[in-house]
């Protein structure tokens, strides 16, 4: 058995103990995600420009479990255990996103960036990024939706778990892609950020309904196989002393469950933003009505007084 997986059955102080691990490459990631915003925060606010406290705890947050998911004893078990990897591809594609995404990254780098310098370049390959063809194709819904059924359906019932999961770096590599399919997912149905295509209002619940229906179905599913979908995860779960079918229906209890806390909330802060800006636009309306008259009302009302003028006749 490799020197990073454990030998002992997984406890809650083995899963936050620090962990030798064979590639920190996403904690890395997060800190410098994380000191990177707080720079741009803390130049905002020492030049006596506001940003919202709540949107940089926020990211930070999402920071913070991202490093814990990925570079404590919870990263070692997930190479042993296929519950443990579950709960992380369900982290990295359902928890952290929304955090790093309601933080308002992009448009912190907007407005913190210097525009001379280096930072004036930064600028330009910000705005090319926000109006090029590619940014617009990675946030359609054709294809958030395509990647959350591959994270799931393609790659455990088309055994391609096993082949990358072996292959050197394989595990990382998922990790990071479940992180920038959660992430593409959840950017039009959250972010504030300036982006090249938004979604109604309407599109974005229905992509939380569909996304939650997703992986409550492929966890009702893993919970009802008689099989092993991952090989890989026998051999060291046996070594552990877990029957790997008891392992696998756990994963599957934890898809089928762990997102709906999640999913409830994006969906909450998708109707509440709904809300506000159907307010704020007839209030609006109300007001342009007050000040200009309102053109439908002013023609019906004409069309009243054509009317009353006939029968007066």
């Amino acid at each position: 058995m490799n020197d990073w997986i454990p030998g002992t059955p997984p406890t809650l102080l083995g899963f936050l103990s620090p962990a030798p691990l064979l590639f920190p490459l996403l904690p890395v990631i997060a800190a410098v995600l994380a000191a990177a915003y707080l720079a741009g925060a803390i130049r905002l606010w020492t030049g006596r420009r506001r940003w919202p406290v709540w949107r940089t705890i926020s990211f930070l947050l999402g920071c913070l479990t991202l490093a814990a998911v990925t570079g404590l004893g919870v990263e070692a078990y997930g190479y042993a255990l296929f519950s443990v990897f579950m709960f992380q591809q369900l982290t990295l594609m359902m928890a952290i996103p929304p955090l790093l995404v309601l933080g308002s990254p992009g448009t912190l780098l907007l407005r913190a960036t210097p525009h001379h310098g280096l930072g004036r370049f930064v600028l330009r390959a910000a705005h090319a990024g926000l109006r090029s063809r590619v940014a617009r194709w990675a946030l359609s819904p054709w294809v958030a939706l395509p990647l959350y059924l591959f994270a799931f359906y393609g790659l455990y019932l088309a055994d391609a778990a096993d082949r990358i999961l072996q292959a050197p770096g394989g595990h990382v590599g998922l990790e990071v892609g479940f992180l920038v399919a959660g992430i593409l997912f959840t950017i039009p149905v959250l972010s504030a950020d300036p982006l090249p295509v938004r979604l109604s209002h309407g599109g974005r619940a229905l992509d939380v309904f569909a996304e939650a229906a997703l992986h409550a179905f492929f966890g009702v599913f893993l919970m009802m196989a008689t099989t092993l979908l991952v090989d890989t995860f026998a051999a060291p779960t046996l070594a552990l002393g877990i029957d790997p079918i008891e392992d696998q229906r756990l994963a599957g209890g934890l898809a089928w469950s762990y997102g709906e806390a999640p999913t409830l909330l994006m969906l909450l802060f998708v109707m509440h933003r709904w809300f506000r800006n159907d307010t704020a636009r007839d209030a609006a309306a109300t007001r342009y009505a007050d000040a200009h008259g309102d053109p439908e009302l002013d023609a019906y009302n004409a069309y009243l007084d054509t009317l009353r003028q006939k029968d007066t006749r």
